[in-house]
Order: C-alpha cells, then sequence, then structure tokens
C-alpha cells in the first residue's frame, strides 16, 4: 500500500504529478524523448561540475559555489513539485545548480583522496544499467509491496539525514551520520542500495507513462531520473570516502 499518500521514492513520479494533466497533445512522451532530454540534462550537469572542479584547483575558493548550486537545486526541485509543467523550463537550471554543488564536492573528495570520485561515477554508471537490466528481464518484479518498502525506506533516510542537518546547524553532533563508524557507514550501505532500487521505481513508472502523456512530461521523467543517479552518486561517494578514511 502506498506511503504517505505516495506511490514511488521519487516525488517526480508521484501520482499526484501526473494525474492533473488536462491537456492533450497528439506527441506523446516516448523512451526516446526521455533518453535524449537526461543525456542533455546529465552532460549539462558535468559541464557545470567540471566548471566547479577547475575554481577549485586553480586555487579558487568554491565554498559558495557549492551552497548556493545546492541551494538553488533545492528549490527548483520544489518549485518543480508543485508546478510540474514549470520542469521544461527549471530543469537546466536545476542541472547547472546541481552541477556546481557536486563539482565542489567531488573536487574536495579527490583532493584527499585521488579519484575517489571517478570510483563513485562508475559504481553508479554501472549500477544503472544493471537495474535496467534487471528491470528489462523482470529478474525483480516491482510490484505494491515492493514499492511500499522503498518508499518507506527512503522516506526514513531522508528524515534521518534532515534531522542530522538542522542538529548540524544547530553544531550539535548527536547523530553519527557524518562519522567514520561502522553504523555510519552500514547506513551508507542502505542508503545506496535503497537509491539503487529506486532506480527500478523510476523505470516502471515511465515505462507505465510512455504513449500515455504528452510528450512534455519527458521533462519530468528527466527530472525524476536526475533526483535518483544525484541521490546515488553521493552516497556512493560518501561511502567510498568513509572507507578510505576507515582503511
Amino acid at each position: 500500500m502506498p506511503v504517505f499518500g505516495l506511490r514511488t521514492s521519487n516525488p517526480a513520479f508521484n501520482r499526484y504529478f501526473w494525474r492533473k494533466l488536462k491537456v492533450y497533445s497528439k506527441k506523446k512522451m516516448s523512451i526516446n524523448g526521455v533518453i535524449v532530454k537526461s543525456l542533455a540534462m546529465l552532460t549539462i550537469v558535468l559541464l557545470a561540475a567540471s566548471y566547479t572542479w577547475h575554481l577549485f584547483f586553480s586555487g579558487v575558493i568554491i565554498k559558495w559555489y557549492t551552497a548556493i548550486g545546492m541551494f538553488v537545486a533545492i528549490c527548483c526541485s520544489l518549485f518543480i513539485s508543485f508546478k510540474h509543467n514549470a520542469a521544461k523550463y527549471l530543469l537546466p537550471i536545476y542541472a547547472i545548480a546541481k552541477g556546481l554543488f557536486l563539482g565542489g564536492i567531488s573536487a574536495y573528495a579527490h583532493q584527499r583522496f585521488p579519484y575517489l570520485p571517478f570510483q563513485a561515477i562508475a559504481v553508479t554508471i554501472t549500477t544503472f544499467f544493471i537495474m535496467l537490466f534487471l528491470y528489462r528481464i523482470k529478474a525483480i518484479k516491482v510490484t505494491r509491496k515492493f514499492r511500499a518498502i522503498i518508499i518507506s525506506a527512503s522516506v526514513t533516510i531522508f528524515l534521518f539525514y534532515f534531522i542530522g542537518w538542522v542538529l548540524w546547524l544547530l553544531k550539535i553532533d548527536a547523530l553519527p551520520l557524518w562519522r567514520t563508524s561502522w553504523f555510519a557507514i552500514g547506513f551508507n550501505v542502505v542508503a545506496a542500495i535503497v537509491a539503487s532500487f529506486s532506480l527500478l521505481l523510476d523505470f516502471y513508472y515511465i515505462d507505465k507513462q510512455v504513449g500515455r502523456y504528452p510528450k512534455e512530461r519527458e521533462w519530468l521523467a528527466t527530472w525524476g531520473l536526475l533526483i535518483t543517479l544525484i541521490w546515488l552518486y553521493i552516497e556512493t561517494l560518501r561511502l567510498l570516502k568513509k572507507l578510505a578514511i576507515r582503511f
């Protein structure tokens, strides 16, 4: 059964964002359209990340680039969540903002642990294709119970992160999520696994909407995939960083 009224851990594929559509169009959403837009947005993310990366290793302080990038990306996501028709216009801004943020955290990680971000990228890409293959051969069925488990786990993880972030702002070190303890590493492993399985839910909902909704909905689908992929990359990078520190 759905959790908190959601049917997927990704807000872009929540029924709420699809059911309100009243615009009719001859051109319908297609897999190829989602792929092309996803590749275009990922290219923008990569270019923005490369820019921040270059600034960092040129001696420029990128703290504000990273922080502002994260803030703008959050604002874009919130706006798209309530005004989903704006995805077409805000997604490039979201991609740039996320790129600045990812470039910043990746540069910091690379400075301390050379090539660690590239390992995280490799793991993320590999996981994406493995999950796509598993979905296509129906090795893992995206049932209602499966969706409920992934949704519950996702909500719990983000709740932990939100509490940890609030405590961090208050300078209270109560949650060990940012440390290198076995608890923190275990939490990252679970989060990375949940992010991986969230890709299956994304594939499932895109598959169900193809041919039914107008072509502009490909932008919303692209946004959803970007959210999951970036989440998976961040979890992978954090996990590899903690393992590198501990071992």
